[in-house]
């Protein structure tokens, strides 16, 4: 086995330094001290270790580039970007055309996210005069597909024209609010809306204490009482907002994190037209396959910046002796080529299945919060795409097949593609558009075969998707999707042995079961030269997503800056928005929480 240092960096050029004001109500903030140590100190002789390529690992490289470190980036694949990066379907390009594109799923940047899009900003983009940023296109309706010929449900994703004038955002006019869109968009009793406001009011004005002590603890499917309510209301509220969007169980999944995130950053704030990125709509995409429009572009400014990357490489074990992270020990994917790697900082930007098992006994030990990781869960959310003969854009933004047992979601992605014309570049030019479907629920039985996911082959899975899809979009006497459009299929390569004993899936998601915030780590580890970085470290955002991988990020270079005594900028980092008029209901929950009671509006 050999040991192998980083190499100095080349000189930096169009390194600036940035400073950042902190703000309230789902501004910035600037962790650790500015100015703090070695004044004027230069880091470009400090080496970092970056292990993992995804978005955290690429967010991390980036900032701790922009400060002038030294930088290599060790990654499994032969390409960057983790689970957010295209990959080609091989074997279909002709007449100099690219292959079909395919991704794991497709990507999704919903306009509460803020840290983020900054860093798409700071990615230069030929003609974008806001780099990669630019290349975001907003959906403008969810359709919400039923199947068994109920009508499905069209949701405009625009935020409203009439906002709430500052103070005007009151319980009573947030709960009207709700009850109109319910009464408008589904076919619920009366009662059972009322009910769902009433919970949402609580969650609302709910103080963090109890959202960490009581409603961390308490899974969405007892939170909003779906046993005692419609199969409509479970459906619609329980597992349409849980399973479909973040492979998630309403009936383990966190209140706390359900509530917070998806219906009051994504839903209620994104409509309002509050915390959003800039003028962003809620339902953003990209206009161009994600390597294209995003992952490419980044890698080329990181390598500007002096970033070096290691492709195709094993992470085995980070070592640990005397207080500190020694070398990682690595090697080729396929096997061989064992070597030890040295820094003098390391940042663990794997994702938390691949990441623990390198954490040794050794290491362990010297942070507890590492073996807690063992605690966190994670499922399978796996896309395919299908390649159509015809445009089928279907609705312009996303669509949830409420009905389908394995939790299907897609988006036609052609039609957002401005800058590309899918028959002139990609493939032999017969397809004309792409459905991007994604599988949330693998252990269901289907509608085709009676089989789970796990339990189909390939080629079952495939066929039983497109069964589900047929099913939410073609009833009610129209035809979406025809068999003889259907040009062909990919599906991320990630998985394996489906069909057979023992099925696999290298890239899965971190899910949001009650209690999984109590076992997230911090960024900042017990070792002064290890940080972490990845969608399950401990962040504001606190869900399995890209924003939550950059922040989380932004929050492990701030604590190497910090362990290094560095006056360098501290990154900036966005919290989600807190409407200022909860606070003073949230103010009385707090003591209401202190003494034991119920929150106000908590009526049972």
């Amino acid at each position: 086995m050999t040991t192998e240092h980083i190499q100095e960096p080349q000189e930096q050029t169009g390194h600036t330094r940035r400073r950042f004001l902190a703000g309230a109500g789902g501004a910035a903030v600037a962790l650790g001290t500015v100015g703090v140590g070695r004044a004027g100190a230069d880091p470009s002789g400090t080496r970092v270790a970056v292990l993992g390529g995804g978005v955290s690992g690429l967010s991390a490289a980036h900032e701790l580039a922009e400060r002038g470190y030294a930088v290599t980036v060790y990654e499994y694949y032969d390409a960057l970007g983790g689970k957010a990066r295209s990959m080609p379907a091989p074997g279909t390009a002709a007449g100099g055309r690219a292959d079909l594109p395919a991704e794991h799923g497709f990507r999704f940047f919903p306009g509460f996210y803020r840290n983020l899009p900054d860093t798409l900003r700071r990615i230069p983009f030929p003609g974008n005069a806001h780099g990669v940023h630019d290349n975001l296109r907003s959906g403008t309706e969810a359709l919400f597909a039923r199947a068994g010929g109920r009508p499905d449900l069209h949701f405009p994703l625009r935020r409203v024209t009439t906002p709430p004038a500052p103070g005007d955002l009151t319980p009573s006019w947030i709960r009207d609010q709700i009850l109109s869109v319910l009464d408008l968009g589904t076919r619920l009793p009366a009662h059972e809306a009322a009910y769902f406001a009433d919970r949402l009011l609580v969650h609302l004005t709910s103080c963090d204490a109890r959202r960490e002590d009581q409603w961390e603890k308490v899974a969405w499917w007892d939170f909003i009482r779906a046993d005692e309510m419609s199969e409509e209301y479970r459906t619609l509220l329980g597992i349409g907002q849980t399973r479909n969007l973040v492979a998630t169980r309403a009936e383990v999944a966190s209140t706390r994190t359900v509530g917070r995130v998806i219906i009051e950053a994504l839903l209620l704030w994104g409509l309002l037209g509050r915390g959003l990125d800039g003028d962003a709509d809620i339902d953003r995409v990209l206009n161009a396959p994600t390597s294209e429009a995003w992952i490419d572009p980044w890698e080329r400014q990181l390598r500007s910046l002096g970033v070096d990357f290691v492709l195709g490489t094993q992470v085995h074990e980070i070592r640990y002796d005397g207080g500190r992270v020694t070398g990682v020990h690595v090697s080729a994917r396929d096997g061989g080529g064992d070597r030890t790697v040295t820094a003098d900082h390391y940042v663990c930007a794997l994702p938390v299945e691949h990441a623990r098992v390198t954490w040794g006994p050794a290491l362990r030990a010297a942070d507890p919060q590492l073996a807690r990781c063992d605690a966190l869960q994670t499922d399978w959310m796996t896309g395919v795409m299908f390649y159509l003969s015809t445009p089928t854009p279907v609705v312009h933004g996303h669509i949830n097949c409420l009905d389908s047992p394995w939790s299907v979601t897609g988006v036609g992605q052609a039609q957002f593609w401005d800058g590309r014309d899918f028959p002139r570049d990609y493939g032999d030019g017969r397809a004309r558009d792409c459905l991007s479907a994604i599988i949330s629920e693998w252990d269901k039985p289907g509608i085709l075969y009676g089989k789970t996911a796990k339990e189909c082959t390939k080629e079952e899975v495939v066929a039983e998707l497109w069964a589900q899809l047929k099913d939410g979009l073609n009833d009610s006497g129209k035809t979406t999707l025809r068999d003889e459009d259907r040009l062909g299929w990919f599906m991320d390569p990630a998985v394996t042995g489906l069909g057979g004993p023992a099925p696999r899936n290298r890239e899965q998601l971190l899910i949001h079961p009650t209690g999984t915030l109590y076992n997230r780590p911090t960024a900042r580890t017990a070792v002064p030269n290890l940080f972490l970085a990845g969608d399950y470290i401990r962040t504001d955002v606190d869900l399995a997503s890209m924003e939550g991988a950059n922040e989380s990020a932004r929050l492990a270079v701030n604590a190497l800056l910090d362990a290094d005594n560095s006056d360098a900028e501290r990154c900036r980092v966005w919290e989600l928005y807190r409407p200022p008029e909860m606070e003073p209901l949230k103010r009385v929950d707090e003591v209401r929480h202190r003494l034991g009671l119920p929150n106000t509006f908590d009526l049972g």
